[in-house]
């Protein structure tokens, strides 16, 4: 952040509006991940019959976050981020009421992923990344942080709901949770594509999704962002109901995504701050060397102190590469696309995270143990840290060059 002066007003009220959109964004998804076992028990379901719902939800917000991004780059963020924070209230409130497993795909899978694309990293990146071109990396690491203290304190509080009054209430808390958010959108965010005076300060100049589909630059991120929402979404779709199968009560189990956002929020402003100082690169390989320890702790052993030691380390990478994102892409492609290609590499990782959350319930329904899951998600991450050993930031006397 600029240290000679005070921040405007305006960009103030974009951090604000970038903080809350995502602090209550990722409570939906989580949601399902806490609700998940009771669910099942419930309504006499296999934890397929959700986990397919989160494939879905991974697949359609994947797919919607690409054509986000682009519209962020053309069109007003005010409209872009409140449309998307009311489809997101009216799908993951009608959760609530779900009977059959139809009904998930539909409210979650599909309603909520389309919402969940609207007010998600990739329209928040644009919107703040073009107010705080010299410091992208923090800013972006601040607004995250929002989604990580999200996870801390609506999931703890959701873990109570759960407790006191069951699975249905905890849908109904969420959408009131979105809806609370229109108010502060309407008046913090800018109602047009820019920002006034503090856009004009980041430069537009860039590379089209097309040009930079043809580097190789752009394949080694697709890949790792691949392996990053494979990770992600594994984890928290099925930690709770593995923390619940080796013997950890409900409410320390579902406390536990609560934890991993403690740990996340430390995470994703040490990722934006270095970023900023060293280049995304070296916080990206950093949290993959963390992930491979933290998967083969579990698979040597599944103790309640084994559990709550992974949920810290991977609390501190889960996230990290949200605000990394806008630096990777405005280190090599520009800014002038920002928004489209932000929103392909997102869409790539969420894709990939709903093979994870999905995966990982047919895996656990085949076998009864998440073993080989946890065996695979190890090795996706051996692979990450040789992708990005390979990486080769652009020369840097040329700003958009392959």
């Amino acid at each position: 952040m600029p240290k000679s002066s005070k921040l405007p007003m305006a960009a103030v009220l974009v951090l604000a509006a970038g903080f809350f959109a995502l602090f209550v964004n990722g409570s939906g998804r989580l949601a399902v991940g806490l609700t998940l076992r009771p669910m099942v028990e419930d309504l006499k379901w296999n934890r397929a019959d959700i986990g397919s719902a989160v494939a879905v939800f991974q697949v359609v917000s994947a797919i919607a976050m690409f054509f986000a991004g682009r519209l962020a780059d053309r069109v007003s963020l005010r409209l872009l981020i409140a449309s998307g924070v009311v489809v997101c209230a009216f799908g993951i409130g009608m959760m609530g009421f779900v009977s059959e497993p139809w009904h998930v795909l539909l409210l979650f899978g599909l309603i909520y992923g389309v919402g969940n694309a609207g007010c998600s990293t990739p329209t928040v990146g644009v919107m703040v990344a073009r107010t705080f071109p010299g410091n992208t990396g923090f800013a972006n690491g601040f607004v995250t942080s929002g989604m990580s203290l999200g996870q801390l304190l609506i999931v703890a509080v959701l873990a109570a709901v759960l407790v006191q009054i069951g699975w249905r209430s905890v849908y109904f808390w969420v959408a009131a949770a979105h809806l609370a958010l229109l108010p502060l959108i309407y008046f913090a965010v800018p109602a047009h594509s820019g920002n006034g005076s503090l856009a004009a300060q980041a430069p537009r100049e860039g590379m089209s999704l097309r040009e930079a589909a043809r580097t190789r630059r752009f394949w080694v991120l697709i890949s790792v962002f691949a392996v990053c929402g494979l990770d992600d979404f594994f984890v928290t779709t099925h930690l709770v109901a593995y923390a619940e199968d080796s013997g950890v009560s409900q409410l320390f189990a579902g406390n536990l995504l609560a934890v991993m956002g403690l740990a996340a929020l430390i995470g994703v402003l040490l990722a934006g701050a270095f970023g900023d100082k060293t280049g995304p690169v070296m916080p990206t390989i950093a949290s993959f060397v963390l992930r491979i320890a933290c998967f083969g702790l579990l698979l040597i052993d599944s103790s309640t102190i084994s559990i709550a030691v992974f949920t810290l380390v991977f609390g501190l990478t889960f996230l990290v590469t949200a605000p990394l994102t806008v630096l990777f892409v405005r280190d090599a492609f520009g800014m002038k696309h920002l928004g489209a290609i932000s929103g392909l590499i997102t869409m790539v990782h969420h894709t990939f995270g709903g093979i994870g959350a999905y995966a990982g319930a047919v895996i656990f329904d085949a076998n009864g143990s998440y073993a080989i899951a946890f065996a695979i998600m190890l090795a996706s991450s051996v692979l990450a840290v040789a992708l990005m050993l390979l990486y080769q930031p652009r020369p840097k006397e040329s700003p958009v060059a392959a």
